[in-house]
C-alpha cells in the first residue's frame, strides 16, 4: 500500500503535506500502485484514474 498524497510506501512514515492534512488537496498517487495518476477537479469533488486501476471518485471514497 502506498501513500496517495506522497507516492511512498506507508511503512516510510512519509508526513502528510498540510493542505492534504486539512482536506483541501485530493490524491496524487494510486494507492495500490504508487502510480502518479491524472485528477480532475470541480465544484462538487474529484476523480483520479490510475492506468493500471482505473478511476476513484471523491463521492465513493466516504
Amino acid at each position: 500500500m502506498y501513500n496517495v498524497y506522497t507516492g511512498t510506501l506507508l511503512t516510510e512514515g512519509a508526513a502528510l503535506p498540510t493542505a492534504a492534512q486539512l482536506g483541501l488537496e485530493p490524491p496524487r498517487f494510486c494507492g495500490q500502485c504508487g502510480r502518479r495518476m491524472v485528477v480532475q477537479v470541480d465544484p462538487i469533488g474529484w476523480w483520479g484514474q490510475c492506468s493500471r486501476h482505473g478511476r476513484v471518485y471523491s463521492s465513493e471514497l466516504g
